[in-house]
């Protein structure tokens, strides 16, 4: 059992559901577990595994068992109840929720005395068209529809080009990844990457931008900047000129589409992670993950480490409000770098600083050392910093 401080447990274990079993869900039941072995947790996820989301792109380089762990093989280790299932949060549920203080799934009341919604942020939506692949295509069931996907692009006629709409850091990276495919496999498919911004990573420092422009020259890559994607008409897409409102269409027998991820609900919350609504606080229901705004100086950047952070925090203030002191931990967490992969031999991102930008070899041993935090955290061994 860790040390928690100012934790003084009442005489009962807090009972304890979580909504969502990504980075921000599973940090803060490992948390539970690791500082309270005897909480009663359960955790509500429609999937079946727990998907390492940011490892979404290596799919072109490893099987996908690899990025996965089954909830029964963590709720072995962990001590925890998994509950097939998905929740609709609106205002009133929660707010009927904290009443209650029981949450009906599935024809069975699930009592609880905290709940932690952490439910992520889906990928955004794009008109479904046949030829179009989103994130959520890729993930499916943990990603079941992957292999058709490699499939389909080793059966693609040489010379027909291949798309991709979207250059922040999860469009670039599996820009890179299906580049280094094409070329291990011998395939001369043109390769072109579509973003209405001026530069790829538009919302990163420059550097990062120019380091990954100057990687896509070396490959010949055609990158159309400053262009909206309208859609797919079988194997076409239309595009139009941000500036000059010029529409028109592209053969692209295989497209890509990655547009960032938007949360269907985002839960502002106190400093402490419990939710707040019409400015009320919900002193029960904490809420962590992509699905939640932090009202303090923390880092709201929807990336894994904030998420593991939120998901901890929120478990180790459970934890106190369930006791005898009630003294809670404020947010304060600052990203400490993000590194983005460039393929299996490259990436660029930035340590400690954001100034301090990596490229090549160093960038990917970093990369290397902040995915292993996360495997190492699934395996029962905590290296995250407070």
């Amino acid at each position: 059992m860790s040390f928690l401080p100012f934790y003084v447990p009442s005489e009962a274990p807090p009972k304890v559901v979580i909504a969502g079993g990504g980075y921000a869900g599973i940090a803060a039941l490992i948390t539970l577990y690791r500082c309270c072995p005897s909480a009663d947790v359960t955790l509500i996820d429609p999937r079946q595994d727990h998907f390492k989301i940011t490892h979404l792109h290596e799919l072109f380089r490893h099987s996908q068992g690899s990025l996965q762990v089954p909830f029964a093989v963590l709720s072995e280790r962990f001590r925890f109840r998994h509950v097939h299932g998905d929740l609709q949060l609106s205002e009133r549920t929660l707010n009927g929720w904290q009443r209650k203080r029981a949450i009906s799934i599935n024809d069975e009341d699930l009592s609880f005395d905290y709940l932690l919604i952490a439910t992520g942020a889906a990928g955004a939506k794009v008109e479904e068209a046949e030829g179009l692949i989103d994130l959520e295509d890729l993930c499916g069931e943990c990603g079941e529809r992957a292999p058709s996907v490699i499939r389909r692009l080793a059966e693609l006629e040489e010379n027909l080009p291949i798309s991709l709409v979207g250059g922040g850091a999860t469009g670039v990276q599996f820009f890179f990844e299906i580049a280094h495919w094409l070329k291990t496999k011998g395939k001369t498919n043109p390769l072109r990457l579509i973003d209405a911004g001026d530069t790829v990573l538009q919302h990163f420092m420059p550097k990062l931008g120019g380091y990954v422009s100057s990687r896509m020259t070396e490959l010949g890559i055609d990158f159309l900047s400053g262009t909206r994607f309208l859609g797919l008409e079988s194997d076409n897409i239309r595009i139009e000129n941000k500036q000059t409102g010029e529409q028109t269409k592209l053969l692209s027998r295989v497209t890509f589409c990655f547009l960032g991820n938007r949360p269907s609900l985002c839960l502002a919350t106190n400093a402490f992670g419990q939710v707040s609504l019409s400015g009320k606080t919900l002193p029960r229901i904490f809420a962590a993950g992509d699905c939640s705004r932090y009202r303090s100086i923390g880092s709201n950047a929807m990336t894994a480490q904030s998420a593991v952070r939120k998901g901890k925090l929120c478990a180790r203030n459970i934890l106190r409000h369930s006791g005898k002191l009630k003294i809670l931990e404020p947010y304060l967490h600052q990203d400490l770098g993000y590194v983005i992969s460039l393929g299996p031999r490259d990436a660029v991102g930035w340590i400690g600083i954001q100034s301090n930008v990596l490229g090549g070899s160093p960038a990917v041993v970093a990369k290397e050392l902040m995915d292993a935090q996360h495997d190492l955290l699934l395996a029962g061994i905590d290296t995250y910093l407070i």
